[in-house]
């Protein structure tokens, strides 16, 4: 469990954003290093890591980017605005330390906005939103914050790092989707599987799907599993309303976004699931009316791609404290793995 907690823990502190996965996508082809048999980067940078072998081809799809910020505009007096890049619920931004990646280096600031003390009776009562808040960086002017390599553009992540928590679990930001990339890469350290695997750690999921689609163009493989994380049950949520519970096992998805987003082929959802019957994995069935994942957009391409969904259950999702468990991350590289030494009978 060390050596999981040890990997997930490098990707979760990584920094990178929709369009900026650079430092992510390196420690990933480290980290594919010796278990696969060929990694290239596509134009749109996605790593796509290939081990050979014979049919089904099996794509994987975890993607790399997380949710972040980019600066929008600097003060005259240094204040920086900025802009949102995916999801953000605006609650879990105020009074976070983040990261300016600027052309000279990572800078820290923290995310303000006007202090409740001034602020009228019927104005505290209402929740700040974003385009309310700046970034203080300590700097006094705009030359000060452009001397910094700070710029308009300039991507800002969350500065937040992996902490243990009690019965195995973990905290941090961006387990959306590290912990994906994380399972994808340990069921290729464990898996005897003779099929062709294409393992494609994808970018720009976070506002569209975008690299899963062109990939997975380019690799028209015969079946694909987008591996994600999953909302997990907490505090003042109903069953009915979110029965997915941590250390309850790998989430297998039904459909999600109410049939919008992948209504899960038959074929696929058999393959998995009795996968994990066989190897008395334990796993979740999700029906969600929430968001979707790459394996919509894999679904949708060429004249469409057999495609599933295996997810870790994760409390706080899109937020800089996101809550895993260990054990659910080990069950599902473990169903991952064994799930490619089965394609063959499936597919």
């Amino acid at each position: 469990m060390k050596e999981l907690k040890d990997l997930l823990a490098r990707l979760s502190n990584a920094h990178g954003i929709a369009g900026y996965e650079d430092e992510v996508r390196q420690i990933v082809a480290e980290e594919l290093e010796g278990y696969v048999d060929e990694t290239k980067v596509d134009k749109l940078g996605n790593l796509i890591a290939t081990r050979r072998g014979g049919s089904p081809s099996v794509m994987l799809a975890a993607h790399m980017d997380e949710i972040g910020l980019m600066v929008k505009y600097i003060e005259d007096d240094g204040y920086i605005r900025f802009t949102k890049i995916g999801g953000w619920f605006d609650q879990t931004l105020l009074s976070q330390r983040v990261v300016l990646h600027g052309r000279k280096g990572k800078v820290v600031g923290v995310v303000g906005a006007k202090p409740p003390h001034l602020m009228k009776e019927e104005e505290r009562k209402k929740v700040v939103e974003a385009k309310d808040m700046f970034i203080d960086v300590g700097a006094s002017s705009r030359e000060e914050v452009e001397d910094m390599g700070i710029a308009p553009g300039t991507p800002i992540t969350i500065d937040r790092e992996l902490t243990t928590l009690v019965n195995d679990r973990v905290t941090g930001k961006a387990l959306d989707d590290r912990a994906g990339v994380a399972m994808m890469i340990e069921a290729l350290r464990r898996t005897d599987a003779k099929c062709t695997v294409y393992a494609v750690a994808t970018v720009q999921e976070e506002v569209g799907l975008k690299g899963a689609r062109t990939s997975a163009f380019e690799l028209n493989p015969d079946v694909a599993v987008a591996t994600e994380i999953a909302v997990a049950r907490q505090l003042g949520v109903e069953k009915k309303d979110a029965a997915i519970e941590l250390d309850k096992g790998p989430v297998i998805t039904v459909s999600d976004a109410a049939g919008r987003g992948i209504i899960t082929p038959p074929p696929v959802l058999r393959w998995l699931t009795e996968t994990a019957e066989k190897h008395k994995i334990e796993y979740q069935l999700s029906v969600s009316e929430g968001g979707t994942t790459d394996a919509t957009a894999i679904l949708l391409t060429r004249s469409g791609i057999p495609a599933g969904v295996v997810s870790v259950p994760t409390r706080y999702i899109h937020s800089p404290v996101e809550v895993l468990s260990l054990k659910d991350l080990d069950k599902c590289a473990e169903l991952l793995a064994r799930a490619l030494e089965t394609a063959a009978d499936y597919f």
